[in-house]
């Protein structure tokens, strides 16, 4: 073995500790401050190799992609009515300036998010302080939160950071509070179904009233047009039995007499008690008789 190669070794090592020690990566998804002594040297917010002085200056990086805080259980607020309801949300963000960020939180996310936490927390409570149950629950959520969310950014850029987006994913009443509206909403359905029950059965009863009404008026109708058919059909059987007479009163006469007598003899059983001389029997008598020969 060559003696120089544990010394070209050792010179290699060496200059990798120095290169490690100056050397450093910023990546597309980071900003980086450089801390020289303890204190803020450099921010650096474009990726890609940068130098550093090696044992005097450390270097910290910052995620600045979008974060997503989440709430762990469902916070209570009271509404203008003062019900409790249960709200459970999350919120995006994330650091816009690194400086400011790491002066006012340290760089710790978690002071960040507790931060942003209870200033988003007392933005809903006064927002929803103003509304009641229903339009927080359905009526003016998105109201509320972007209002609320232009409120929590100005508090938010004070350490840093923006707020991208605020979501209530669940906005719902208690269990005790849940059960005595749910009674209140269906005695008031029951309310409203017994109103309309009422109002149809009134209606249906219109209905069958008018209904009545319009039948006797077309009965009474028909019952005076067929009066008037049958005056009309009579006046005209008068007229032409008169004229009949008229024409041939003997003949008529016979033709009467004959529906008399068929009237009177329906059945063989018939019995007809009437003097013989009588003019009923007038057309039964011999013709050499009838007038009186």
């Amino acid at each position: 073995m060559s003696p120089r190669l544990p010394l070209l070794v050792g010179v290699v090592l060496v200059a990798a500790m120095l290169l490690s020690g100056v050397l450093f990566t910023v990546d597309q998804r980071q900003n980086a401050i450089v801390f020289q002594l303890g204190e803020i040297r450099e921010v650096i917010t474009e990726p890609g190799l940068h130098l550093k002085w090696p044992v005097i200056q450390n270097v910290r990086l910052f995620d600045k992609r979008v974060l997503t805080m989440d709430t762990e259980e469902p916070e209570r607020f009271i509404t203008s009515e003062k019900k409790n309801v249960l709200v459970d949300l999350f919120v995006k963000w994330r650091i816009v300036d690194v400086k400011q960020y790491y002066i006012s939180v340290g760089g710790d996310e978690t002071r960040a998010e507790t931060r942003l936490a209870q200033t988003i927390n007392s933005d809903l409570r006064e927002e929803f302080g103003k509304r009641t149950v229903h339009e927080v629950v359905s009526g003016e959520r998105d109201r509320i939160v972007e209002e609320m969310r232009t409120k929590a950014n100005k508090d938010a850029t004070k350490i840093g950071v923006e707020i991208l987006d605020v979501r209530l994913k669940r906005v719902e009443l208690p269990t005790e509070v849940s059960d005595s509206v749910y009674r209140r909403m269906e005695a008031e359905r029951k309310r409203v179904a017994n109103e309309l029950r009422s109002e149809g059965g009134a209606e249906a009863e219109r209905i069958r009233a008018d209904a009545d009404k319009q039948r006797e008026i077309i009965i009474s109708e028909a019952y005076k047009q067929a009066q008037a058919l049958k005056g009309e059909g009579d006046s005209k059987a008068t007229a032409i039995y008169a004229e009949a007479f008229g024409r041939n009163p003997e003949f008529f006469s016979l033709y009467r007499s004959l529906e008399a007598y068929q009237k009177s003899f329906r059945n063989k059983g018939d019995v007809l008690v009437v003097d013989p001389s009588s003019d009923f029997f007038k057309y039964l008598k011999s013709p050499g008789r009838r007038n009186g020969k």
